[in-house]
Parts: structure tokens; C-alpha cells; sequence
């Protein structure tokens, strides 16, 4: 009887050897898996690429400076996140006795590049599984700056640009960019990459005159000059209220003046002192007709071409543009 009884105590000693063995081994498993302090991590990045902006201020404990707070969640901030690769999240880093450092390395645009997490512990859930949570940090911010415009675009959003500066408080890491894009106006893509909560980041846009614009400021002051040539011609005048003239010390012949526009100007459009102005506009006017030399009586060809130039101002609405010519007499 005691050898059995022996026997049976020695198999449920065994057991619960091998149970607590076992049982020391999943505490260990989970402390190094959804109780480890890489969790945090994956479950903000995870946030992150779903554009969940709540949910990952919730897990990261940042503090939210007074900024534009428009890439902080939905398309925003999944474009943000899209464009980080190949992320791996590497093992956690000892830095005080509470709290560890967990990297993370990822590429953007083929740039390898690494953030640094800190966590701290924070106590301990049914009594073995370790919990740990994000130290408290502050959100990092974009500064963008825009031409001449009131608006742009910022990871396909639109977004307001107040006397042509904005500021976005932005998660990390994450790349952003921003463009102008408009039917007159338009400005190259920059992009940053936000990669900690460190100094502002910065993206100057420089605002051009788009194609459109320049052909349209061109149409106008070709149909002006046209029409200023039919009149000058109409009216039979060498000095008409137009940018050209002629002056000569001969009789023209009346019925015989002829105006044309023979080199139309380039066409620039450039920002200047908080608005857009046309360039000076220089071209050729030709005029033709028949002359009398008042001291011989002789009637000869009159065949110039005149250099002009004069200053416009234009004025642009959401719908039309208009160029105004501001001649000097």
C-alpha cells in the first residue's frame, strides 16, 4: 500500500511539476508577446495605417499642441502611414528600471530610417502579465508655407492657408506632403518625413502662374492690341490712346495708315508684394501709308516698326481674370 501510495504522489508531484512548468512558460510567452512593451507599438502603428487618429493619441499619451489638427486622422493619416515599409519592430532596449526603448526601422521612398518608442511598466495584470504603456510625449508639428494662395493640399486634403501659412500637429512616423493645385495656380509637391517629436518640420511651397493662366493673360492682351491696331487704323491716327506710337516730321497721306501688331509680347506672371502681377509687356507695332516730304512736295512710302512697352494690372476671381493696360500719356 505505501509503495502505491508513493507511486500516486510521485505522478501527481510530476504533474504538477510539469503544470507549473507549463504554466511558467505561458506567463513568460505572453510577457514576451501581447504583454511585452513591443505591443503598445504594433497596436499604434496599427492605428496609424487604419487612419484611427483616436485610438492612437489614446495609446501613445501625447499632448496636442495648438496646431491645425487636420492629418490627424482618416485619409490624412493613413497617406501619412501608407508610405512607410518594410517596418520592423525590433527588441525592447533597457533604460531606467521601469521603462525600455522599443525600435522601430522602416523605409521611406527606399530611406531607411528608425523611430524610438520609450515605455514605461505600469504594473501587472492578473498577477504575472506585465503592462506597459507609452511615456508621455508631445506631438510634432508641419509648418507649411504657400505663395500668393489661401489654400493647398496636404496628403490629399484640403486644407485653409491663412495669409499663406499653416501649422499641423501630426503623428509619427509618417511622411506628409503637400501641393497646390489650381486652375491658374499651382506649386510643386514637397514631402517631409516626421520620424519623432522633434523641431517643426518644414515645407515651403513656391507658387507658379500655371499654363493656363499665362495663355489666358496672353489671349486678352493679343485681343487688346488687335483691337487697339483696327482702331488706330480706323481712326487714321499715328499717336492713338494705345501703348505705340509714330511721330514724323511729314504729312501722312489720310486714308493711307495702316496698324498691325508684327511681335506680340512674352508673357510673365510673377508674385509680387503679396499679389500677382503681369510683367512689363515689350513688343512691335509696324505702321504703313504714304508720306509727303513737306520741304520737297515728294510723296514716298511710310513702312516703321516701333518698339512698345507698357505695365498691366490684373485681377483674378475664382471664375475670371481680367487684364487691365496702364498706359502713361
Amino acid at each position: 500500500m505505501n509503495q502505491a501510495v508513493v507511486k500516486i504522489a510521485a505522478r501527481w508531484l510530476l504533474g504538477l511539476m510539469l503544470a507549473i512548468a507549463a504554466a511558467i512558460v505561458a506567463v513568460n510567452l505572453v510577457n514576451s508577446s501581447i504583454a511585452s512593451p513591443q505591443q503598445p507599438v504594433r497596436q499604434y502603428l496599427a492605428a496609424l495605417q487604419k487612419g484611427q487618429g483616436g485610438k492612437a493619441l489614446g495609446l501613445l499619451h501625447a499632448t496636442v499642441p495648438r496646431s491645425d489638427a487636420a492629418m490627424l486622422d482618416g485619409t490624412a493619416l493613413q497617406t501619412a502611414a501608407s508610405r512607410i515599409a518594410d517596418v520592423k519592430i525590433g527588441d525592447a532596449e533597457e533604460r531606467t528600471e521601469n521603462q525600455v526603448m522599443v525600435p522601430v526601422n522602416y523605409t521611406v521612398d527606399g530611406s531607411r530610417l528608425q523611430t524610438e518608442f520609450l515605455l514605461e511598466r505600469t504594473g501587472t495584470e492578473w498577477l504575472f502579465f506585465t503592462t506597459w504603456a507609452f511615456v508621455h510625449s508631445r506631438l510634432p508639428t508641419v509648418d507649411v508655407t504657400v505663395v500668393n494662395a489661401a489654400e493647398a493640399t496636404v496628403n490629399g486634403v484640403p486644407v485653409n492657408m491663412p495669409e499663406g501659412r499653416n501649422t499641423f500637429v501630426v503623428f509619427y512616423p509618417g511622411e506628409y506632403e503637400a501641393t497646390l493645385i489650381g486652375e491658374y495656380f499651382a506649386a510643386p509637391a514637397r514631402r517631409v518625413t516626421v520620424s519623432a517629436a522633434v523641431d517643426p518640420a518644414t515645407m515651403n511651397l513656391r507658387t507658379e502662374a500655371t499654363e493656363k493662366l499665362r495663355t489666358d493673360v496672353g489671349t486678352k492682351t493679343r485681343e487688346y492690341l488687335g483691337s487697339c491696331a483696327t482702331g488706330a487704323t480706323e481712326e487714321q491716327r499715328l499717336q492713338p490712346d494705345c501703348p505705340f506710337y509714330y511721330v514724323t516730321n511729314n504729312r501722312v497721306v489720310p486714308g493711307t495708315i495702316n496698324w498691325v501688331i508684327s511681335a506680340y509680347p512674352e508673357i510673365s506672371v510673377e508674385p509680387f508684394d503679396g499679389r500677382w502681377v503681369v510683367a512689363p509687356l515689350d513688343g512691335k507695332a509696324r505702321v504703313t501709308g504714304s508720306q509727303i516730304d513737306l520741304f520737297t512736295g515728294t510723296v514716298f512710302p511710310l513702312d516703321e516698326e516701333v518698339d512698345f512697352s507698357f505695365t498691366t494690372r490684373l485681377d483674378i476671381t475664382p471664375d475670371t481674370i481680367s487684364v487691365t493696360p496702364l498706359l502713361k500719356y
